[in-house]
């Protein structure tokens, strides 16, 4: 890249961002300590909930819980007061945050980077901003019928409001243009995990090993892993029919999560001794977790499944997955006979018959491919989504 000319270096050195999100994720902290070394800019996080910071009842999956992982310190931060009558962070009225906009105004941004639109006080700063907006979403038109007429011209209209947008992805990115995000407005951003957090170590390997002991499965067995929330859009009912279906000899199906399918699941595999179900699993211990699989699915059907991080972290840690076409990051990471499988969404056939290939995989070629899964989603990382970032800012602060 050529060097910015010596006005606009000196407008990206004294930039002034200020971050607004729903609450903290574990998948954001590492970004923001890294955003908070970045010389060229002065960053604080603005907090609309404590939710994952505090032990909270999760719907999703059916349990309270607080991630157990260091979420708020190495960056500046504040949490806005919410005054929802119900707080949440899955719901529109959920988020109700009336001192924002003071706050945001004391602190003097340049810009802001707004991940999401869907609150009521995330649009409330579309519609009334102290400063030019950055937009983080990560939606995509995969799977389902075609957006309403109403839905897109009301997104279109949203979509009018901000200055620069951070796609995480190629369908996102897609998503974007769809609504009428002229191409000059797109800064590629890619959507990312901490990759020190998921590596191979010896201590996991030996835990893992334990692990599969406890389950009662053989140590030359292939495991095919589902980690996450066992509920209706991830279609784990699909991928407990479609191995049963594959029925290929030595091989086990472990479920590691919690959810309302749940107890629907372990009723309908009571009967299969190579079905195993563990239970959720905060982020410290999730590296195992994959570990413990040969193969992650993730089997999700409609447009819920915006991205789908667990695919980063399992990649991360060298396991090839198999994901449907309906999940975001499958454009960006699945290779297909290289990194994984791609199958059509909610067709048990074509679920049961990339199970099938992968499970009857060489042992060296499994190996060989979680390395080039590896080594593809080695790209996905935080540099990759701060450069994106500071050329939105440069184009703002020109």
């Amino acid at each position: 890249m050529a060097p910015l000319p010596i006005q606009n270096a000196d407008a990206l050195r004294l930039h002034r961002l200020a971050v607004v999100i729903s609450h903290p994720i574990q998948y954001y902290a590492p970004w923001f300590r890294k955003l908070a070394k970045e010389p060229t800019l002065t960053t604080r996080v603005f907090y609309l909930s404590d939710h994952g910071i505090k032990s909270q009842h999760d719907t999703q999956f059916g349990r309270a819980f607080s991630w157990d992982t260091d979420l708020l310190s190495g960056y500046d931060h504040q949490f806005i007061p919410n005054v929802a009558k119900q707080p949440d962070v899955i719901c529109f009225w959920g988020l109700n945050n009336p001192s924002l906009g003071t706050e945001l105004k004391r602190f003097h941004p340049d810009s802001i980077l707004l991940f999401g639109y869907a609150y009521r006080s995330h649009l409330n700063l579309l519609a009334r901003s102290p400063a030019p907006i950055i937009f983080r979403g990560d939606s995509h038109l995969l799977g389902g019928p075609p957006p309403s007429i109403l839905k897109k011209a009301v997104l279109r209209a949203i979509y009018t409001r901000p200055a620069a947008f951070l796609p995480v992805g190629r369908a996102n990115a897609e998503y974007f243009r769809y609504y009428g995000v002229p191409e000059g407005k797109l800064f590629p951003a890619p959507h990312c995990v901490d990759q020190s957090h998921f590596a191979i170590t010896p201590e996991r390997l030996n835990q893992a090993s334990e692990l599969r002991n406890t389950l009662g499965i053989p140590s030359n067995a292939r495991v095919a892993l589902f980690a996450g929330k066992l509920i209706p859009k991830k279609r784990p009912d699909l991928l407990l029919t479609a191995f049963l279906q594959a029925n290929v000899p030595n091989t086990h199906l472990v479920f590691s999560g919690d959810g309302e399918l749940l107890s629907d699941l372990k009723s309908a595999a009571s009967s299969h001794p190579r079905v195993h179900f563990l239970p959720f699993a905060n982020q410290s211990a999730m590296p195992v977790r994959y570990l413990l699989g040969d193969i992650f699915i993730l089997p999700s059907e409609g447009r819920h499944e915006t991205w789908g991080l667990a695919v980063n972290e399992a990649m991360h840690l060298q396991r090839p997955v198999i994901v449907s076409d309906h999940v975001g990051c499958h454009p960006d990471l699945l290779v297909p006979g290289k990194t994984g499988w791609i199958f059509k969404a909610g067709d048990q056939t074509a679920l049961c018959t990339a199970l099938h290939d992968a499970l009857t995989q060489p042992h060296e070629a499994l190996i060989s491919m979680g390395r080039a899964a590896a080594a593809h989603a080695a790209a996905f990382n935080y540099d990759a989504a701060t450069a994106g970032l500071l050329k939105a800012v440069r184009a703002i602060a020109a």
